[in-house]
């Protein structure tokens, strides 16, 4: 495959993220969410929000609405217990991913049933069209080292999900030292952007857990390879 073309980077340190932080929530903010407000991180094309949650032992978001975004949750560690006004009932456990379309409106609760913290990421996206119908999926998603895993794709290839926006979503695992290339079905056009979950990568350039990466244009972009410590990362494909 050949090399994907991408113009300067984008970087978002970790560090330099919002923080917001409660007795129950610790929670970093790629872009600007909630009380944090910067004109020049309001998000990256339809990427609206990378929030990097960690919630107390029976603690959480109560009911609470939503309308006209696409909300994705990947669990890393732990469980959460969603209910919704749409009549679901679910539990959200590590290495599963939920996706909902709020559409025309949702209210919905977000609660840490287990006994130890946990940990998600949750991602909004702007749908493609508004007032669309309230939806619901949740799948397992098992890590493969060496591999990109397809979390969300339009044509819901390789068991992924779909939302209303054609962005792709794949999540990588990469054992100490290993490059990992990019998928071959990767647009050779568009925006990209990288979301490190754990680990450290050392190429194409040195990004640590919490960082974010935006790529758009022409110049070369070599695959990605992690340190010693091995990388869990997010790759969108945005349109």
């Amino acid at each position: 495959m050949a090399t994907p073309a991408r113009d300067t980077p984008l970087h978002r340190p970790a560090a330099e993220r919002f923080h917001s932080q409660l007795d129950w929530l610790d929670s970093w903010h790629s872009f600007s969410f909630a009380g944090h407000h910067d004109p020049a991180w309001m998000g990256f094309g339809p990427l609206r929000v990378i929030n990097d949650d960690r919630i107390a032992a029976g603690r959480g978001f109560g009911m609470h609405p939503h309308r006209d975004m696409e909300i994705i949750t990947v669990m890393v560690e732990g469980e959460l217990h969603h209910r919704d006004s749409m009549g679901h009932a679910e539990v959200l456990r590590a290495g599963e991913v939920q996706r909902m379309s709020a559409g025309t409106g949702v209210v919905h609760s977000e609660i840490n049933g287990g006994d130890q913290p946990c940990r998600l990421l949750q991602i909004w996206i702007e749908p493609a069209s508004l007032g669309i119908a309230p939806d619901y999926e949740q799948r397992p998603f098992p890590a493969r080292p060496g591999q990109w895993t397809p979390l969300l794709d339009p044509q819901r290839r390789e068991g992924a999900m779909a939302i209303h926006r054609p962005v792709r979503l794949w999540r990588g695992v990469l054992e100490p030292d290993q490059s990992l290339p990019w998928p071959e079905d990767l647009p050779p056009a568009g925006a990209l952007w990288l979301q490190l979950i754990d680990g450290a990568l050392q190429a194409p350039w040195p990004l640590q857990r919490g960082d974010g990466l935006g790529l758009t244009g022409s110049a070369p972009l070599e695959a990605p390879r992690a340190t010693a410590e091995g990388a869990d990362l997010l790759l969108f494909a945005l349109v």
